[in-house]
């Protein structure tokens, strides 16, 4: 009997668009519609939230919050991330379309996966209309998932609460949180599988974690490919992941193993 009856797929970052680059600009455009310019790092750090969540956890940062003093004289409301999510969607429709090629190895790896009987879930901080455009996309390139649920779904509750994967479960018919896996590229996916109660696996290549486009990575030579990986797999591990995969197409690999 399979140990592993499904696995739970992000999107952004894990599945489509690589490095995980459409909502990383969107973020810093709204925010410096605002006076306030974030960093990649602090962009790329809430990543994986429900993306109103996402904007209050970067104004919560220690030195957003100061920039935002000075903008302002005062600290960053519950209306200004209301605002900057405002700023932000529009922002992100506009790339979407653009930022939604399936990874390199995918669906290889999907289809490997489903010859051994197991199903595809998925789940993402991306709202249902923006996950229109997305799958749109997608499933012309040949990827379509068994299940997916938005945040929307749940209430507008996403990462790292556990209800999309736990509604994953529902929807599919998987009677046991120990057969599912959950795969993902950031620390948001790791607590979302962590608190539903699965095993979690970070992806390094096209992460978020790692956020470097195809071309970047190439270009890195060994040692720098080496001490970036390593630096991601520490991140993955003090997120609370099971295991770290280099790429997707290891992930049939893995579930063998664990059935095994």
């Amino acid at each position: 009997m399979k140990n592993i009856k499904t696995v739970i797929l992000d999107w952004a970052g894990t599945a489509v668009d690589f490095g995980s680059f459409a909502p990383v600009r969107a973020f810093i455009e709204a925010f410096e519609s605002f006076g306030v310019t974030p960093t990649t790092d602090e962009t790329r750090a809430p990543m994986g939230m429900q993306k109103r969540a996402h904007i209050e956890s970067m104004l919560s940062g220690e030195r957003l919050s100061a920039l935002w003093r000075d903008a302002y004289g005062r600290a960053p409301a519950e209306t200004d991330a209301d605002n900057i999510y405002a700023c932000f969607e529009p922002a992100l429709f506009s790339v979407l379309k653009d930022h939604a090629a399936p990874l390199p190895g995918l669906l290889e790896t999907v289809a490997r996966i489903r010859d051994m009987g197991v199903k595809i879930g998925s789940t993402t901080g991306y709202t249902a209309a923006m996950m229109e455009i997305v799958t749109a996309r997608a499933f012309a390139a040949g990827y379509e998932p068994d299940c997916l649920v938005c945040p929307d779904e749940v209430g507008g509750v996403g990462r790292p609460y556990p209800y999309m994967l736990w509604r994953n479960l529902e929807k599919m018919g998987i009677l046991s949180i120990n057969s599912a896996l959950k795969v993902g590229d950031t620390a948001a996916d790791m607590h979302e599988g962590k608190n539903a109660g699965c095993l979690c696996v970070g992806v390094i290549e096209g992460s978020n974690m790692l956020g470097l486009r195809e071309n970047e990575l190439r270009a890195l030579n060994g040692d720098e490919r080496r001490g970036a990986f390593e630096d991601v797999r520490r991140r993955y591990a003090e997120a609370g992941a099971d295991f770290v995969i280099e790429d997707i197409s290891a992930l049939p690999d893995l579930i063998e193993s664990l059935d095994a």
